[in-house]
């Protein structure tokens, strides 16, 4: 069991962490090695013992879950809340919170973002939910701060639903799988593997939780090491992280592309429930002796030094001072990288950063549900104590992740001190992470303590010539760069007295204020309050009996984020939208998708009205002859060698849908969410062979015969017909380990459309 450097052309920085990709047994405390395991070992590990306290149907292979509480933001509960209404909703059966902290600028779009507030605290009166006004908290500080319980299980229409540090199992879904849950069905799973993430060391001075959480990031996304996978933290390093830097580490395991992630409890995690007025919640949680693990990570905390993820993904790791060692060639492949990302069309120039040796940053962050908390603030606040950020470009910018956690700062007066070193404080809020906040000049380089630095997400436009680029950093070193006026320096190589562990507080007096807490007192005839810019969902069909395929978009890049299948940032406005929301579908990355789909719609709009358009006719002789325009469908379809990367937005699959798609073609899905989010809004989501070429371009045809057969059969291969250069070529499709659930939600051509027949029966 040794070390493996997965990514041998990049900075190895497997000194700080080992994957052992073999079984180990939990055993007196420690991991060894082991072979084999009986189903009953794996059952004793701590997220299997948290599993089936909420499994509700027992299936070999399968888990059928039921969540003890449900939890949204301002640019997801809206179209939660349309669809589940659409497929009979009567009230909220389990705790639902509904959080305003990525739409919470008003300006934008007019009166539309505020529209959205005013439904949802309507909906949380109609229904009985709990509403969190905007600017009060970030979506999984309130969770932590007031959801949270050991042994518990929180599903979030976020993908950063993540709460494993407080022994609170979170998991990231699509909107569709929070209607699941409203209307009292379960979350649908294989199995998961679960990884042993074995923490031993204390972290040096100067080192942060998103130092370890990038090195992390670093080691396993490319390879897939935890993909799908649940990650379970243990050892005894534990005990010597403070609960703001287990929960730092924890949230960001989202980008490992892990299904969810579960710690165990300490005196640390009993006193921050206590803290938290919910002390009868603690629970000690531990693997049982003999708990097996399919693989394994070692972290020694105790080499972890300060990282930086580069331009544009957070497992672009390298430690900074690497970076800074070699800055020049570092800094000219991620320039090759927009250069090839954008075709040529834009460029970002990193190097002209290098000036006199040093490596100038324009912008520092400190954000969001990763970089808000207290302890990160404080310690940023230690080391400019008596220094400032300077009056030249740089600036630093600071969001707490909620109000109990400004009022703390406020208290202990760190927030003066970051003031009065020329460091600016801002709402909670979590714009900066997805392109709604402190947006970089066109080639800045900002250095930020949030999730993610996927390309553009920051909020630059490539398609008007924009393009900026973001480091991920711990609020430690951005801190030391801003004390050296934008020059990017790693926290360890300032001296500065580190915070006393002290005391913490948190007075939740705001919340009882502020926040309406509807659950368990539905008002039925309340009405919902609609602005003009809420839109239905439009009409979705069933699955025909065969599918004629339109390619609108080819997306050949080694992995596309759902950033790019549907953009953040200005696009948020138009979230309870659906048809204005399409407008903007692959807007970054493909212009012309939009007007090719809309192109095919019009195409089945014609089919329907009992009519061939000419393409239609000259596409089916060549597939094979005469075809009853009754017995089938036309769709558009894209592929992606890897789509669905990043963020859970379930709109990422519906605007396709509601613009025609029929399907996505990938050789992989990247998460588990986006193929979720797929198939519950009907779209086949369809696998090739690893090698197998795809041989089409947009505008080419792909025919698909006995589709519905096949898929209510459950077959899992799918013969097609690709019309390309003039040529038929056979192609094999496949729709591997689709669930009775899933082949019904593509039978039936959506979730809602299931729930409407089940209502109907």
């Amino acid at each position: 069991m040794g070390p493996k450097n997965f990514f041998p052309g990049r900075v190895s920085i497997t000194i700080m962490i080992t994957l052992h990709s073999n079984g180990v047994r939990w055993q007196q405390g420690a991991p060894v090695p082991a072979q084999v395991a009986t189903p009953a070992d794996r059952e004793k590990t701590i997220a299997y013992q948290i599993f089936r306290r909420h499994n509700r149907r027992e299936e070999a292979g399968q888990l059928h879950l039921k969540f003890d509480s449900l939890i949204s933001h301002d640019i997801t509960y809206v179209g939660i809340i349309q669809t589940a209404k659409a497929s009979g909703l009567k009230e909220f059966p389990v705790p639902y919170v509904m959080t305003n902290c990525h739409n919470s600028l008003c300006a934008v779009g007019g009166t539309i973002n505020e529209d959205d507030h005013v439904f949802g605290l309507s909906a949380a009166v109609k229904y009985g939910g709990n509403f969190v006004p905007a600017n009060q908290a970030v979506i999984h500080q309130y969770a932590r701060e007031m959801m949270s319980g050991c042994g518990r299980m929180i599903l979030g229409s976020d993908s950063h639903t993540r709460y494993g540090a407080l022994g609170t199992m979170g998991v990231g879904e699509g909107g569709p799988e929070i209607v699941k849950q409203l209307l009292s069905n379960t979350y649908d799973i294989a199995c998961p593997q679960v990884v042993l993430v074995y923490l031993t060391g204390e972290p040096a001075q100067g080192v942060g939780p998103h130092d370890v959480a990038i090195a992390l990031c670093g080691e396993v996304y490319k390879n897939g090491f935890v993909k799908n996978k649940v990650l379970e933290f243990a050892g005894p390093g534990i005990k010597n992280l403070p609960m703001d830097y287990r929960i730092g580490i924890d949230v960001m395991t989202t980008e490992t592309a892990c299904l969810s992630s579960i710690w165990e409890t300490d005196g640390a995690v009993e006193e921050y429930l206590a803290l938290h007025g919910r002390p009868e919640i603690y629970e000690a949680l531990h693997p049982q002796e003999g708990a097996y693990y399919d693989s394994m990570i070692t972290i020694d905390l105790s080499k972890v030094e300060p990282m930086a993820a580069l331009p544009f993904h957070p497992s672009e790791a390298y430690p900074i001072r690497e970076l800074l060692k070699n800055p020049g060639d570092i800094l000219r492949e991620v320039e090759k990288q927009a250069a090839e990302q954008f075709g040529g069309k834009v460029t970002l120039s990193l190097t002209d950063k290098l000036v006199d040796g040093k490596l100038l940053v324009d912008q520092g962050i400190i954000a969001g549900c990763a970089g808000g908390m207290y302890d990160n603030i404080a310690e940023a606040a230690a080391i400019l104590d008596g220094h400032d950020v300077g009056s030249g470009y740089f600036s630093l910018s600071v969001y707490p992740s909620s109000v109990p956690v400004n009022l703390e700062l406020i208290h202990n007066g760190v927030q003066q001190s970051l003031l009065e070193a020329g460091a600016l404080f801002k709402p909670c809020f979590c714009g900066p992470c997805f392109g709604a906040g402190d947006v970089p000049a066109n080639n800045g380089l900002s250095v930020r303590h949030t999730t993610r630095n996927f390309p553009n997400r920051e909020g630059s436009k490539p398609g008007d010539g924009q393009l900026a680029g973001v480091v991920l950093m711990d609020a430690r070193s951005i801190a030391a760069t801003a004390r050296n006026h934008g020059v990017l320096t790693p926290a360890t190589e300032v001296s500065y007295t580190q915070p006393k562990q002290g005391q913490r507080t948190f007075d939740s007096k705001v919340y009882d204020r502020r926040v309406y807490f509807g659950f368990g007192h539905p008002q039925p005839e309340a009405d919902l309050k609609f602005g003009p810019n809420i839109a239905e969902w439009p009409k979705i069909p069933a699955l025909a009996d065969n599918l004629l395929m339109q390619v609108a978009s080819v997306l050949r890049d080694p992995v596309t984020t759902t950033d790019e299948l549907i953009p953040s940032g200005e696009t948020s406005s138009y979230r309870s939208n659906p048809m204005k929301l399409a407008s903007f579908a692959l807007s970054r990355r493909d212009p012309d998708y939009v007007p090719r789909a809309l192109d095919t719609q019009a195409l089945e709009t014609a089919r329907q009205a009992g009519s061939l358009p000419p393409v239609l006719r000259q596409a089916l002789e060549k597939l094979g002859g005469t075809v009853d325009p009754a017995a089938f469908q036309v769709g558009s379809v894209i592929f992606a060698n890897k789509p669905g990367d990043g963020s859970a937005r379930e709109q990422a699959a519906s605007c396709q849908r509601v613009l025609g798609g029929c399907a996505n073609i990938c050789y992989e899905f990247a998460t588990k969410r986006y193929r979720s989010n797929c198939v519950n809004w009907g779209m086949l989501p369809f696998i090739l062979d690893q090698g197998a070429e795809f041989p089409c371009q947009p505008g080419d045809f792909i025919y698909v015969p006995n589709v519905k057969a096949k898929v209510l059969a459950g077959d899992d291969t799918f013969p097609a017909l690709a019309l390309t250069g003039g040529k038929v070529v056979e192609l094999t499709l496949r729709l591997p380990a689709a669930t009775p659930e899933e082949r019904e939600l593509l039978l039936t051509g959506c979730l809602m459309n299931h729930y409407a027949a089940q209502n109907k029966a």
